[in-house]
């Protein structure tokens, strides 16, 4: 059963009444931000949902206002995660965690503003205000790489999307056990999310997420990845039955730990 009060930690709002960024990749679909609040309710309500995280979409660049515009809008139990550049100020990070924020995001994948090097010597900084890092960044990759820098970071590291894994090669891929170790440590949290982005094959992802779940459930949390922009050709996937798959894998206390406890502990929501 879908535990009560659930979270769903990683949506995207747009609305077409907010400028992209010039650098923005593809135009998001049509509708102002009121119409895809409209939208995201009765997403929330189709998954279960009470409460949110709504992840600032790099389409926008460093302008935080629609993301904070929709925090704002939905009220209590919602918060965001925002972009910011290397160079933020003091000031700004106090307005950003003020307004709702609960952490910065560092995109490997598809280019970003703000770099590791900038993240790790930002990473007192966010600490000193509740703020932490997301980062969407390939397992298989990176992994191996950040793992020494992860662990002697002063503030919560989370990886979107099981860290994006090429999925084909497996749990025993050197990036995917760096990160599982990450979680076993309690150096870092992942979101069991968005399988559509990294495999195409059900058992490959279920594989992948049962890893990090048996690595360190207490680590894990979810989100749908709502309304699936950037998909890169992908087909749109059923949000529900991506839901209800990962549901099918965990005990009813897994499933409140990473639906319910992990986020509201993280988020503070």
């Amino acid at each position: 059963m879908f535990p009560a009060n659930a979270i769903d930690a990683h949506v995207h709002l747009v609305g077409s009444d907010y400028v992209l960024s010039p650098k923005a990749v593809e135009t998001p679909p049509e509708g102002a931000l009121n119409h895809w609040l409209s939208r995201y309710r009765r997403h929330l309500a189709d998954m279960g949902c009470t409460r949110g995280v709504i992840v600032h979409s790099i389409l926008y660049g460093t302008d935080n206002s629609i993301t904070l515009d929709a925090v704002a809008s939905m009220g209590e139990g919602f918060v965001a995660v925002v972009l910011v550049p290397d160079d933020v100020s003091d000031a700004e990070l106090d307005r950003l965690a003020d307004a709702g924020a609960r952490a910065v995001r560092l995109n490997y994948v598809h280019g970003g503003v703000l770099t590791w090097e900038g993240a790790k010597a930002l990473a007192p900084r966010l600490a000193a205000r509740g703020l932490h890092i997301e980062m969407l960044a390939h397992s298989h990759l990176h992994l191996a790489e950040l793992a020494p820098d992860v662990r002697r970071m002063p503030c919560p590291v989370v990886f979107d999307h099981c860290a994006w894994p090429d999925a084909t090669l497996g749990t025993d891929d050197p990036g995917h056990r760096a990160l599982c170790r990450l979680l076993a440590d309690g150096h870092a949290y992942t979101k069991l999310s968005a399988p559509h982005r990294w495999s195409a094959n059900r058992d490959e992802a279920r594989a992948i997420r049962g890893s990090l779940l048996a690595a360190n459930p207490e680590r894990c949390l979810w989100g749908s990845d709502w309304p699936h922009l950037m998909l890169g050709g992908v087909a749109v996937p059923d949000a529900l039955a991506q839901r209800d798959d990962l549901l099918a894998q965990m005990t009813a206390g897994e499933a409140r730990q990473v639906f319910v406890d992990t986020p509201s502990a993280l988020y503070r929501i």
